[in-house]
């Protein structure tokens, strides 16, 4: 499987717009490039937001049932948190757009992506060495500990300018279908963690909806580009707080 030029045409409507996502997961299918922005790829947004917020109805309509059946589902960590406008901020902001980088922005397979992001990787897990050697006293340890967090972030910026404009890497396009579905699990698996208490095979279902989701931020950023999957995940989460803070409201 090698990647193609993306072909898409402004979907007619909504309902075409779904068919060519359902078509994509029978066979997930790498483009060279995502379409640039423009009023048809927004258009595109809004369609996919409408189909997450149907499968995000039916799937809470699912857990009231269960919920009526006396089953009782673990607390979210947002449930026992007072919401702020930071709060809200990180939520409906920050989130999606860390998110997004994590878990999508490597997907288009184009070397400039995927080894920025290694390089990100390796500047946080210097980062978080160097707090766990905190104890650490001396100006070596000082030195290093803010000279290798830099090192890589820098050369995760010189690899990303210098490598922009390549091309998806034929490998990557070949096991794309691969990667697809890893970083949609590996975004449910990450929402686990909202989640304090309640065994694997409880919790498991209760991550269906981001896996759900995470399907559709991942057509969207393959077909449409990163900014289109980051702007869905606002809307998404911004739906999701707007709920939190209407049962709030509606309890207080």
């Amino acid at each position: 499987m090698t990647s193609e030029t993306t072909s898409l045409g402004e979907a007619n409507s909504a309902r075409e717009e779904w068919h060519r996502y359902a078509a994509f997961l029978k066979r997930p299918r790498l483009p060279t490039r995502a379409q640039p922005p423009s009023g048809a790829s927004f258009r595109a947004v809004l369609r996919m937001l409408g189909l997450d917020l149907a499968a995000m109805a039916v799937l809470i309509t699912l857990a009231t049932v269960v919920v009526a059946a006396g089953i009782e589902l673990p607390a979210t960590a947002l449930e026992n948190m007072d919401i702020s406008w930071l709060i809200v901020a990180l939520v409906v902001i920050a989130a999606p757009l860390v998110e997004e980088v994590a878990f999508r922005g490597w997907l288009s397979g184009r070397p400039g992506h995927v080894f920025a992001l290694l390089a990100l990787v390796a500047a946080l897990g210097s980062l978080l060495a160097m707090v766990a050697l905190n104890q650490a006293t001396g100006v070596g340890v000082l030195l290093m500990a803010v000279a290798l967090p830099v090192f890589f972030l820098g050369l995760a910026a010189v690899i990303f300018w210098r490598w922009r404009s390549r091309p998806a890497m034929g490998w990557f396009a070949r096991v794309f279908p691969l990667f697809f579905w890893l970083s949609t699990a590996g975004f449910a698996c990450v929402h686990l963690l909202n989640y304090d208490e309640g065994s694997l095979y409880v919790l498991l279902p209760l991550v269906l909806p981001q896996f759900v989701t995470g399907s559709i931020l991942g057509y969207l950023r393959v077909n449409y580009g990163l900014w289109a999957a980051m702007l869905l995940h606002a809307f998404h989460n911004g739906a999701g707080m707007a709920m939190v803070l209407g049962g709030m409201l509606l309890a207080g």
